[in-house]
């Protein structure tokens, strides 16, 4: 039986920035994962940073801005840690927006959009959002980097199959390669997030396929965004085009015909991208709930929390996520209300409770 302050389940950008925090907080961390540390919906991301859409829900919106404020300082501490560059951009987006579609700022006029963007079409609906954007891969990356360096242990191939409290009362997390008995458990599982039993979260896998091109002469100088696609450039010339939304269960199967038609749409937005070679083509399952917003809180068991359900928004919402669920924790003073995001929104059978 091995011991920790906290054991943590999940290794992707929730749960390694969620043991960033803690161990920041005098906490010994362990971080456990079913496979290699950020290889599942954090690695799969574009990347945007979005706190200006006019599908996202207004229940998120507080848990959004704070985690934009909070990036800056986060990027400096694990890049200086790791080494790794992130590649944070603030230049913003530009949304081609439908008719239905409302923003609180001034649209752009054609030439003022074609002047910051000369590879985008045309349209007389364009917006300049203040978003930020940077490489998940590379975050991902340096994020583990940071943790390892700053004596964090995280472990792959070690999937967390229950946790229950032991005879003295104390919890018992078991896993495919041992037992921890911690004082903390939190469920960071992602997609996988419903498969623990004793501290289960209602999580299902979402399938999202995108694309990598190069297009060397169509220059892109930030997100281009629409409903239905997005173009995200990258420092290494790479443009980034997604995505879908499935319920496909945990397929990860790559459809080269939805391909085809995420790259036809980027076309239409830059038609540019009409000339460009795809370089690679993947699937990541992001972790739905039920209502599609995150669950944070206790666990039923005493020491035990939930925090998974991030959907689209993992990558965007992980500074505010570590931030609020290790004060939580803590038993402090939290920044944001987390009733909108308990756990006890969802009947007992939802959280399906081994």
């Amino acid at each position: 039986m091995q011991t920790a302050d906290v054991v943590i389940a999940g290794a992707g950008i929730i749960g390694i920035t969620l043991a960033l925090e803690l161990h920041s907080a005098g906490a010994s961390v362990v971080v456990l994962d079913r496979g290699e540390p950020g290889r599942e919906a954090s690695r799969a991301a574009a990347g945007m940073l979005v706190t200006q859409d006019p599908d996202t829900d207004p229940l998120l919106l507080p848990l959004a801005r704070l985690s934009a404020e909070l990036y800056p300082k986060f990027l400096d501490g694990i890049e200086a840690d790791s080494g790794i560059k992130v590649h944070y951009e603030t230049n913003g987006a530009i949304y081609v927006a439908e008719e239905n579609e409302q923003f609180s700022v001034a649209p752009l006029s054609p030439p003022e959009a074609q002047e910051l963007e000369p590879a985008l079409a045309e349209h007389p609906r364009a917006f300049l959002l203040c978003e930020q954007r940077l490489d998940p891969r590379l975050l991902i990356q340096s994020a583990v980097a940071s943790a390892r360096k700053r004596g964090i242990h995280i472990h792959h191939e070690a999937e967390v199959l229950g946790v229950a409290l032991g005879p003295d009362h104390r919890l018992e997390v078991v896993t495919r390669q041992g037992r921890y008995a911690p004082g903390i458990f939190v469920n960071c599982a992602g997609a996988w997030a419903s498969q623990i039993r004793g501290c289960s979260a209602p999580a299902r896998p979402v399938k999202g396929q995108m694309l990598a091109v190069v297009a060397p002469n169509c220059a892109l100088h930030r997100v281009i965004r629409a409903s239905h696609v997005y173009l995200v450039p990258r420092s290494d010339g790479r443009i980034v085009i997604g995505s879908t939304l499935e319920e496909a269960g945990f397929d990860k199967t790559v459809n080269p015909e939805t391909i085809q038609h995420l790259h036809q749409a980027a076309a239409n937005l830059v038609p540019g991208m009409g000339e460009a070679s795809i370089l690679e083509a993947w699937a990541g399952l992001r972790p739905g709930s039920p209502d599609d917003l995150p669950v944070l809180g206790p666990g039923v068991l005493p020491g035990s929390y939930i925090a998974t359900g991030h959907f689209r928004n993992g990558i965007l919402l992980a500074p505010a996520t570590a931030r609020v669920m290790s004060q939580f924790i803590q038993g402090q003073a939290v920044d944001l209300d987390l009733k909108p995001f308990s756990p006890s929104r969802f009947a007992r059978s939802e959280l399906r409770v081994g």
